[in-house]
This record gives structure tokens, sequence and C-alpha cells, in this order.
């Protein structure tokens, strides 16, 4: 398990690492094609520029919850949909309140999972252009769940 309890470095050793993965599968990507945004524990939930995509890592007490991401068109999944258990078949809410018996999520309710996710869990997001291209994307968030093993990746069945 990679430890995340030092998001700001970290945050930055994987971008650097990601840059030699891509650098091996022949993307070359410039110094500022990646942008990191780290919303913390206080998530100001803005929308994603029609021109980027996003991968977005999701930590609690330096654990990976969650990674996914986002083309410049999803917009309901980037700002809303893992903090709300009924907006998709796979969020982030969803998985929590599967988990509540974890004493990580104590005290987690239906009612009350979003805002608890934005005031307890870290977002991280590493925003691309979309130029990058989708290949960039999924290779991205490829190597980050890979790295980071998220707790809640992917269903149940395939864990």
């Amino acid at each position: 398990m990679y430890n995340l309890i030092n998001l700001d470095e970290a945050k930055y050793e994987l971008v650097a690492s990601f840059r030699k993965v891509a650098a091996l599968a022949g993307v070359l990507l410039p110094e500022d094609a990646i942008e990191i945004s780290h919303w913390g524990t206080q998530h100001i939930v803005k929308p994603l520029s029609k021109d980027n995509m996003a991968i977005y890592v999701f930590v609690l007490n330096g654990r990976c919850l969650k990674v996914g991401k986002v083309g410049s068109k999803s917009q309901a999944r980037y700002i809303s949909h893992h903090y709300n258990p009924l907006s998709s078949k796979s969020n982030l809410a969803k998985s929590i309140l599967e988990h509540r018996d974890d004493s990580n999520f104590s005290g987690v309710t239906e009612e009350n999972v979003g805002e608890w996710i934005k005031k307890n869990v870290d977002r991280v997001n590493f925003i691309l252009n979309k130029e990058a291209g989708i290949s960039t994307l999924n290779l991205f968030e490829s190597f980050l769940q890979c790295r980071l093993n998220p707790l809640f990746e992917g269903f149940q069945s395939q864990r």
C-alpha cells in the first residue's frame, strides 16, 4: 500500500513518476501538461473546464479510497456523483455506506455521507488538457490505481 500521509509531497512524486511511465509509452508531456488541484478536506467543488479532463483521488488518513477519471464532458461525475450514493452504480458515497461498520466510517449515514466526505476525505485532482488525449488519461488512471491500490476500486465482485 502506497502511503499518502504526506499528501502534499506525494502528489508531486506521483506526477513525476507518471511522466516516466508516459515517456516509456512514447508520450512526452510538456511541463505544464498536468495541473494539480488539491481540495483538501474542505472540498470546494468547482466545475472542470470544457478543455480539460481529470483524474481524481480520494484519500482518508493516508489511504487511497478511490481513483477515477472524467473527460471534458463528465461534469456531474466530477462535481457531484461521488457525494451522493444514489447518483450512479459506482461512487465513493455508496462504497463508504457499504463499509460503514469499518471504524474509519463511524457515524456515516445516507443522509450525511456527502458532507462527511467533504469534511473528512482529501481530494486531489490531476487536471490535463484534453489535447493530451484519452489514451494518456486512461494510462494515468491505470498508473494511479496500480500505485495507490484504492480500497474501493471497481465493483465488489472484481476485488
